[in-house]
């Protein structure tokens, strides 16, 4: 057996081909010598290793990286591999070889181009997800490099915008959406009121009032397409007993001639004749139409609105109308781009002394004649500050003695501030004058009168 001073294999000390360094008396207890490799043999402890940058030699060369080999295909496998290649289903190297070879076969070629044109009608419309501006800013990005042959009017830009978003809204509705409940809200003399429909009744309501403003073009009307009969002669029932609701012409009777007259409720069938009369407005007023053309006179029965004006009324509506079918199916909207929210505010507040000389002939505002006499058409008189704030907003002088009457900084009485948002949804009947978040300044009754003016602008 060993001892543990024994070792063995190449380079030890213990091997018998090894002497003993021992003392002179040969009994083990002399100092052992320190040995040293024999001749040939490598040293105990090995040297360390040489770097080859340290060596001074040159390094070796890198491989070079194998280049990947273009595919040989036959014309008739790269034929085949065409539709594979215009649904991007190929792989690299087949994408290679199929395009190389159609820049040498004009056959191939023709036939790749109609495949991806077929690949392209397959696919969906984009989703309502996207950002709701982006039709406008690639619209307006479009305008600035080339406008227009026959440009939209810049009064009917906001009706073609809001329909626009209506009918995108629509496209994905499926008939539990086209069915989902809606309740139509306005207000009507001291309180607000409100008439249950669908979606697709929403989109009907839209269809007969616009005919307004397409009998006064000259387009069709949309309650003889539909073949509705009058209103007054339809039947019974607790909904189509407020089909005679207000005189013959206006929106609430064209609207329950439409719905009373129909054999069936609406359905999703109703959004191809709105689409297509929006449509056919947009393109009425652009061909026929320029600046000038908005004074033509659109009548509403009871009153009368500049075709400009009527047809930012259809876009405040739509908007309006817009949000309530979103808020039915649980789906969110924006408000309108700010300067077409400025065009319908605008709108509203040059219609509030009309609307406010109307309620004190009916005797639902305080009687000018408790404060002031009528002032004489063009000439200043007590005023009210009304001041929008938001994007969309700005400042009038709303003249309270008489519509004709000039609203003067002079003059005025009360100070009253709104949210743009919160004073559309005051006009649309959606806020009720009490609950208006107001800043209020000035006169009570003055503010109080105003208000409900602009609350009974509302209509269904």
């Amino acid at each position: 057996m060993n001892g543990p001073d024994d070792t063995s294999g190449p380079g030890g000390t213990g091997g018998p081909g090894d002497g003993d360094a021992r003392g002179d008396d040969g009994d083990g207890g002399g100092q052992k010598a320190p040995s040293s490799p024999g001749p040939g043999r490598p040293p105990r402890v090995p040297l360390p290793r040489a770097s080859v940058e340290d060596s001074g030699l040159p390094l070796p060369a890198a491989p070079e990286p194998a280049l990947p080999q273009p595919l040989r295909l036959e014309h008739p496998v790269l034929k085949s591999l065409l539709g594979a290649w215009a649904l991007a289903a190929c792989s690299a190297e087949e994408t290679t070889a199929v395009e190389e070879h159609l820049g040498d076969c004009g056959a191939c070629a023709d036939e790749a181009r109609r495949l991806r044109e077929a690949v392209g009608l397959l696919q969906r419309p984009e989703s309502l997800d996207l950002d709701p501006g982006l039709r406008t800013r690639v619209l307006d990005g479009c305008l600035t490099r080339r406008p227009p042959g026959i440009p939209v009017p810049r009064w009917a830009q906001s009706y073609d915008a809001e329909t626009a978003r209506l009918d995108a809204l629509l496209q994905d509705f499926g008939d539990a959406e086209w069915h989902a409940p809606v309740r139509l809200r306005w207000f009507r003399g001291q309180e607000s009121t409100s008439r249950r429909t669908t979606v697709a009744g929403v989109i009907a309501h839209l269809l007969a009032v616009d005919g307004l403003v397409a009998l006064a073009l000259g387009l069709d009307d949309p309650l003889d397409a539909a073949g509705t009969r009058d209103a007054g002669e339809a039947d019974g029932g607790a909904d189509r007993s407020r089909a005679a609701d207000g005189p013959p012409g206006t929106p609430a009777h064209r609207t329950e001639a439409f719905w009373a007259g129909s054999r069936f409720p609406p359905t999703r069938s109703v959004r191809g004749p709105w689409r297509d009369q929006t449509h056919a407005l947009v393109r009425t007023v652009s061909f026929t139409g320029g600046e000038g053309h908005g004074a033509m006179p659109v009548s509403y029965g009871g009153f009368e609105l500049p075709l400009r004006d009527a047809l930012l009324d259809r876009a405040f509506e739509c908007w309006v109308h817009a949000e309530d079918i979103a808020e039915a199916v649980d789906y969110p909207y924006a408000p309108p781009a700010p300067r077409h929210l400025h065009g319908m505010i605008d709108l509203a507040a040059r219609m509030l002394p009309k609307t406010l000389a109307a309620r004190r002939r009916a005797g639902l505002a305080t009687p000018s004649h408790h404060t002031r006499h009528l002032v004489s058409a063009g000439r200043p008189g007590r005023s009210l500050r009304l001041e929008i704030e938001g994007s969309g907003g700005g400042q009038w002088l709303i003249p309270l003695d008489s519509p004709g009457a000039v609203g003067s900084a002079d003059h005025e009485v009360a100070h009253v501030a709104l949210d743009d948002v919160e004073f559309c949804r005051l006009a649309a009947g959606h806020v009720s004058p009490e609950e208006a978040a107001a800043g209020q300044l000035g006169d009570r009754e003055a503010i109080r009168d105003v208000l409900f003016a602009a609350a009974s602008l509302s209509r269904m």
